[in-house]
């Protein structure tokens, strides 16, 4: 049994990786990746736009495309990609059905995700007809639709879970967001039961961006340095305790009861940005029963070989108690909404800028080709 393997069979958490490449997945690199433990990808604009510039994999298939602007030929990679990605988790997909159904798990896993594009960050009517073309598209039952946490988002969120689409919910920054998005989640699959959808085929994961928030409260607390370092984790553990708190609620309860699943918990930007802390501070301390953590690669191999099942994690009800308290104390010294208000605006403009970079890399080898 590997590391990957323990993290969710002993301890709930579903390992993903965070980058999704072709040479990758004709080379076999995710089919082992898979079968070391991982259980999920996500990308996103920045990471697809790295693959594309960095590797031959794509020339033949831009070569013999028939598209014409680059916004094209990108879906149509992606896309392609995408459907490849959950042939590849296919298996793992439909084991968590298995234990789904016999009620050993409250959620269905082996997932992969694909975004809407970043420019319809605002626009609830647009994202909710890109969701819903990109799902007919792909044709997975191992899709998500990721779906970004804005104040439009929220909208376009219920609405494509109430047309049975599973939603991954990126850049999420706050407790505040995150509860609003739970709320949207419990909305949406009720209103998918009564449009007649089978709420057991109806995925969701909320995903918290985790090392961004540390990053951007350390330089905050000079006064206070025995707090940097802490705050992020802090946060992800009061969103946790938010998680299961939420779920007991009765309306919640009412899905579940009806054969919906839990919307999980992701932990996103989990890569360690200060070269001064633990490469894992983002991993082993945020492992907990019924969430994901997706990795990129360098962390996934690091928890791999190095990583840690410490009993000192937000799994633990004294040790998430005393990180709810720390986040206490670190809101009582900056404000953290107007922070985190900061991080959601900063973190769609980067989503859209590598989108922007994106489409230039697709559009010159479009012309080249």
């Amino acid at each position: 049994m590997t590391k990957l393997d323990s993290l969710y069979l002993e301890h709930g958490q579903s390992p993903w990786i965070d980058n999704i490449r072709r040479d990758w997945l004709e080379d076999g690199t995710l089919a082992a990746l898979v079968d070391r433990g991982v259980r999920g990808v996500t990308s996103n604009p920045a990471i697809f736009a790295k693959a594309l510039a960095t590797s031959s994999a794509y020339d033949t298939a831009i070569a013999s495309s028939s598209a014409s602007l680059p916004e094209e030929l990108f879906e149509e990679l992606a896309i392609a990609d995408v459907q490849s990605a959950c042939d590849v988790l296919a298996n793992v997909h439909a084991a968590s059905v298995r234990e789904f159904a016999s009620g050993a798990r409250r959620y269905t896993d082996g997932y992969v995700s694909l975004e809407v594009s970043p420019r319809l960050a605002y626009d609830t009517t647009a994202t909710v007809a890109a969701a819903t073309r990109l799902a007919q598209r792909v044709e997975r039952d191992n899709l998500m639709i990721k779906i970004p946490a804005t104040v439009a988002g929220l909208g376009a969120i219920r609405e494509t879970l109430a047309r049975g689409i599973s939603v991954n919910v990126t850049l999420i920054f706050s407790l505040e967001r995150y509860a609003q998005v739970m709320d949207e989640f419990v909305l949406g699959v009720r209103e998918a039961i009564v449009r007649g959808h089978d709420p057991r085929r109806i995925a969701s994961v909320a995903s918290f961006f985790v090392s961004r928030v540390d990053s951007a409260a350390d330089p905050l607390l000079d006064a206070h340095p025995a707090l940097k370092g802490h705050g992020a984790n802090a946060q992800v553990a009061s969103a946790y305790q938010l998680y299961l708190d939420r779920f007991e609620r009765t309306d919640a309860a009412e899905i579940l009861s009806s054969g919906g699943q839990v919307q999980r918990p992701l932990w996103a930007s989990t890569s360690t940005k200060n070269p001064d802390y633990d490469p894992l501070l983002y991993v082993v301390p945020l492992i907990a029963n019924e969430t994901v953590n997706t990795m990129p690669e360098a962390t996934l191999e690091m928890f791999s070989s190095a990583g840690t099942f410490d009993p000192a994690a937000i799994s633990d009800d004294a040790t998430r108690q005393s990180m709810l308290a720390q986040f206490d104390q670190l809101s009582s010294l900056i404000d953290v909404h107007a922070l985190t208000a900061q991080l959601e605006h900063d973190g769609v403009k980067a989503f859209e800028d590598s989108y922007r970079d994106l489409l230039d890399t697709v559009g010159a080898k479009l012309h080249r080709s």
